[in-house]
């Protein structure tokens, strides 16, 4: 690391992750819940992600073992763009060269309330029938989801090319869009704002090192719990009926850690509901809450700067956990990107905006002027939909994963994320995404990060730089556009207003559809996770 730190003070350890059921750090000495020695690689856009992915999955051989989970996926989304690179294609010939392919798929909610069942199931039935044990798993608390996203690559001959890819990005349509944000030509529907290719922003991280092992337990974890994976009638004669597997086979016996790969030291952070005491999760009783509780204790040592990206950013629980260290640290600055519109309509559409405003304009009261809140559109001024879930705290803490910034993601749904404590990667992260932003890519391609982002390095200069160039961006938009269009993305999020009639009528919806509590009883209505 190239700043000391102290990783205690920054990291859970084995106590604050507060879920003793489970074996996630069990190799680590005494209250350790980290891993060192690791190499991180952040993997931007679906269209860095994919072609990675593919070219990891095309180089296994017999005996390797390739574990994956997903949220939402499409059997014939190309990771590669090109024919026969489809994810059904490409992890049928992994099992046909004799790799162990296996995965957890979410079952998902029915398609008419806008989810995505038959695709899920068409995607678990067509591996099936390519040869690979797939299953959909509806192990969720009522209203909820399996949300990880992580793909696990274990070779049986060469420990040192073990890799693991968590983050935000599904094996599915829309995901495989670039820098440009001109979109996924294998598109999925958003509103119509995001247009016939929905802009798509989001992001990935390649680990490699001892802490592919963690996101193997996580993953071994799900898959050994002996609860059914529905416990609904009509889903599990469904399942009969097409003949789908519902039987985990037994895993092969985990191996030891891959080697030491660099420097990084990484921490994954999950959430998973309280259940019933009749189906809790073998491996996390009361559930587990580490993505809620890491985000407080690092955002509890913030100075100088906590820069999000963000699908969602909404609730009085985010609220809290920034406004208190806002108000203690005068120099703080918080910078929030996320999509310029939701994409939802109606009153979903409301209960978001809601949402919204109950987070970012109570934090902008709290510190006028030290926190500002932007979405990005493309060169055609399209909207682009954020999607990634990224969080960097004072350039020292860094995490990436499928959770957002909402009680849902910190409660209710399965999520896993994985924290990066290193200066050196924090801070390059920080300013890859703001070059993107800015639009200065093409010149940190020919003069490097540091020269072309030397104004951002510390974080008043990107705050003013953000401010700055999203203010020059709207007023060209409010003029009618005169003229060459200024440099960057970015784009003043409007907070709506909402008259009290319509915030009445908005407030279920958000409490119980879109933010809805998963903690035990005893912890509803604290600050506490």
């Amino acid at each position: 690391m190239s700043a000391r730190v102290d990783t205690a003070d920054w990291l859970l350890t084995k106590p604050e992750r507060g879920n003793p059921q489970t074996r996630l750090d069990a190799r680590h000495d005494g209250d350790v819940a980290w891993s060192e020695g690791n190499l991180v690689r952040p993997l931007v856009h679906g269209a860095t992600y994919f072609p990675a992915l593919c070219e990891v999955l095309e180089a296994t051989g017999p005996g390797d073992l390739v574990l994956f989970t997903d949220w939402q996926g499409d059997a014939d989304e190309r990771l590669s763009g090109e024919p026969g690179s489809e994810v059904v294609e490409v992890l049928g010939r992994a099992h046909e060269r004799g790799v162990d392919v296996r995965g957890l798929v979410w079952r998902s909610h029915m398609d008419q309330t806008g989810f995505f069942a038959k695709e899920n199931r068409h995607l678990g039935e067509q591996l099936q029938r390519r040869g690979p044990e797939v299953l959909l798993d509806m192990r969720v608390r009522a209203g909820g989801s399996h949300h990880q996203k992580f793909v696990v690559v274990r070779h049986r001959d060469d420990p040192t090319r073990d890799i693991a890819f968590v983050g935000g990005i599904d094996l599915a349509h829309s995901r495989r869009d670039d820098a440009e944000h001109r979109g996924d030509p294998q598109a999925q529907s958003l509103t119509e704002e995001y247009g016939a290719t929905p802009p798509w922003h989001d992001a990935q991280v390649a680990l490699q090192g001892p802490v592919v092992h963690d996101v193997e337990t996580t993953f071994r974890e799900r898959w050994e719990d002996p609860e059914p994976l529905s416990k609904a009638p009509w889903r599990r004669l469904g399942d009969k009926l097409r003949r789908l597997d519902t039987t985990p086979d037994p895993l092969p016996e985990q191996q030891p850690p891959p080697p030491r790969a660099g420097d990084h030291t990484v921490q994954l952070l999950r959430t998973y509901p309280n259940l019933r005491n009749s189906r809790a999760y073998s491996f996390a009783k009361f559930g587990e809450r580490s993505v809620a509780r890491g985000y407080g204790k690092a955002i509890g040592r913030a100075e100088r700067i906590v820069y999000v990206e963000d699908q969602y950013f909404w609730g009085h629980g985010v609220a809290d956990v920034f406004e208190t260290r806002l108000l203690a640290e005068p120099e703080l600055r918080l910078i929030v990107v996320i999509p310029l519109v939701p994409d939802l309509t109606g009153l979903n559409r409301r209960a978001q905006e809601l949402g919204r405003i109950r987070a970012l304009g109570r934090l902008m009261a709290a510190a006028p002027g030290r926190v500002a809140a932007y979405g990005i559109e493309n060169h055609a001024g399209i909207p682009v939909y954020v999607h990634a879930k990224v969080c960097v705290v004072d350039d020292v803490w860094a995490s990436t994963g499928s959770d957002n910034f909402c009680r849902r993601s910190w409660t209710h749904d399965s999520e896993l994320s994985a924290v990066v404590l290193d200066a050196d990667y924090a801070r390059d992260l920080r300013l890859t995404l703001a070059a993107e932003h800015l639009d200065r890519l093409d010149d940190v391609a020919a003069r490097g990060l540091g020269e072309v982002m030397a104004d951002c390095v510390e974080p008043a200069g990107m705050f003013d730089a953000y401010a700055a160039t999203a203010a020059r961006l709207e007023e060209w938009h409010r003029a009618g556009r005169p003229g060459e269009r200024p440099p960057g993305r970015l784009r003043p999020l409007p907070l709506p207003r909402l008259s009290p009639l319509t915030r009445a009528g908005a407030w279920p919806t958000l409490a119980v559809v879109h933010d809805p509590d998963g903690r035990p009883p005893g912890l509803r209505g604290t600050p506490d996770y």
